[in-house]
């Protein structure tokens, strides 16, 4: 990325910023890259990342490249944001997003960020007016600075113009803002080829794992009715209780282990085993059996449950999705998934604890290897006994399903 304004072949990286101007950066040495969307790290609610993008790269020679590679960057179009992109190497490390306004102190979890990354250059873009982007440019300059890290471009973007907070040359950085055309740039092209999907906003995104509906759904709530009346009639008509919760908290468990196998060969669930283990996954012990098995791979089928499954069920399988997400990079999948869940119930503790990670730039590194094995959860959690079962007779009995025809 070029952000020397003399060559007229080359729009340059740095217009002014309206009201109130930025601070000069006149004197700021060039910067060309060459964005290699891989090492991605976490993003949260207030700051996303997306995809880890293997070894794609994308080469970027002016303020219009790095605009049009934003998107493809984060896989969606966005408005009303700042997106800032930490690299090292001229390779990018983080690829962040915050919806603004931000509170105040929002953007402090940048600074560990940084230097767990080792990020020695940033590219900032801020999308809207100067009023909503300025503050928290100037915010994430100045944590730059506290972190050594050097700024090579700061852009805000605006109805169809964008303008620069390191340069105040009106020569190439006029007050009005200069015109760009992300069409006139080979980065969308680029991107394309290498597989890279910008989705029209993030509304987009949240749809990728909106539930289903039409005939899908149909069944997949028929064999959920068929599910829970198999498991009333079984508790029903059990003499021990206990003995009965401790059938059903094995055959969770194996029906996790089930479900992965069936995965990791390219199979995918039927709607009756998909409903018999949205059920089994309301069990904490079940549901953590599939975390502590966790490896990146599992995303397509905690998300093809996140889709499928009835929404009272869906968030433990929601919280799986965000947790095999957040460990490939994909940071933004793992907040809208958290989202989900929390919307549904927004009291779900495995939920809450990732979402703190994520709204605090953790690494997914930090879990990695603190997992306890399945051994140590049976001894940490003690004998099996019937009151494990009270999350999914307190989820059907609120609202019961009608019964079979």
């Amino acid at each position: 990325m070029t952000t020397n304004c003399s060559p007229p072949a080359v729009p340059p990286i740095q217009p002014h910023a309206q009201e109130p101007a930025p601070p000069s950066r006149s004197g700021t040495p060039p910067l060309r890259t060459s964005l290699s969307p891989s090492d991605a790290d976490p993003r949260p609610p207030a700051a996303e990342l997306p995809f880890e993008a293997q070894e794609t790269r994308l080469t970027l020679t002016s303020p219009t490249d790095v605009l049009a590679a934003v998107p493809y960057l984060l896989g969606f179009h966005p408005t009303s944001s700042l997106v800032v992109i930490g690299l090292a190497d001229s390779r990018v490390k983080v690829v962040t997003r915050w919806a603004l306004p931000l509170p105040s102190g929002t953007l402090d979890a940048v600074l560990p960020l940084f230097a767990r990354e080792e990020v020695t250059d940033l590219v900032i873009v801020g999308y809207g007016p100067g009023a909503l982007v300025t503050p928290s440019v100037d915010d994430i300059r100045r944590l730059a600075t506290e972190a050594g890290v050097r700024v090579g471009e700061a852009l805000r973007t605006h109805e169809g113009r964008y303008w620069s907070y390191v340069c105040d040359v009106a020569a190439c950085c006029p007050a009005q803002g200069t015109a760009y055309d992300v069409s006139t740039s080979q980065i969308a092209a680029e991107a394309t080829v290498h597989g890279l999907v910008a989705l029209p906003d993030r509304e987009a995104l949240e749809g990728t794992l909106a539930p289903v509906t039409g005939p899908v759904r149909v069944a997949m709530s028929r064999a959920t009715a068929e599910a829970v009346a198999e498991f009333r009639s079984g508790l029903m008509a059990a003499a021990d209780p206990h003995a009965y919760a401790a059938r059903f908290v094995s055959d969770g468990l194996d029906m996790v282990r089930s479900a992965l196998r069936t995965h990791a060969g390219g199979g995918r669930l039927d709607d009756p085993d998909a409903a018999r283990l949205g059920l089994a996954l309301t069990v904490m012990r079940v549901r953590d059996e599939a975390w502590t098995l966790m490896t990146d791979s599992h995303v397509t089928l905690w998300k093809d449950l996140t889709r499928r499954l009835e929404p009272r069920f869906t968030p433990p399988a929601a919280s799986l999705l965000a947790m095999a997400s957040w460990r490939t990079g994909n940071s933004i999948q793992a907040t809208v998934a958290l989202e989900r869940a929390l919307t549904i119930d927004p009291g779900y503790s495995m939920a809450h604890l990732l979402m703190h990670a994520l709204q605090n730039l953790l690494s997914p590194e930090l879990l990695r290897d603190r997992m306890p094995t399945p051994s140590e959860l049976d001894d940490a959690m003690g004998p099996i006994n019937a009151a494990w079962l009270l999350p999914l007779i307190n989820l059907i009995d609120d609202d019961p399903f009608p019964p079979l025809e």
